[in-house]
């Protein structure tokens, strides 16, 4: 059994967040995710999650498809986790293709596809406009 790595913020849970986590687990059998700080997604992205990291740990702890689950505190540390979780294989969103390539010398790196038609931005930008 391979270990799978992969992380996210998964604010405002939705459909494409189950759909990637489930195919990572395909790829190796026990998955671990490691779920973005509250400080670490105001640094990616500018915005405070919707959901507190704990509540948004709670939620993946709970997904069948999960075994493991921390907080990814740094982006620069993604290495260090790697290394700790001993993760066989790195998955990713493909619209981080090649960011991470960098691994490829300690772990397979794998990216996959984005569920079409749904991101936790554009339900915020939806709710917005409607409010």
């Amino acid at each position: 059994m391979k270990k799978v790595l992969t992380f996210g913020t998964f604010d405002l849970f939705h459909i494409g967040h189950l759909q990637i986590l489930k195919r990572a687990k395909a790829l190796g059998g026990y998955l671990i995710v490691g779920v973005s700080t509250d400080a670490l997604n105001f640094s990616k992205k500018q915005r405070n999650p919707i959901c507190s990291q704990q509540h948004r740990m709670e939620i993946i702890q709970e997904l069948k498809c999960v075994d493991e689950v921390f907080f990814e505190n740094s982006l620069e540390l993604k290495r260090q986790y790697i290394i700790d979780t001993k993760a066989d294989i790195l998955v990713m969103g493909d619209d981080w293709k090649g960011r991470f390539d960098e691994f490829k010398d300690i772990c397979e790196v794998i990216y996959l596809p984005r569920t079409p038609s749904i991101s936790t931005t554009e339900i915020i930008e939806i709710v917005r406009d409607i409010s």
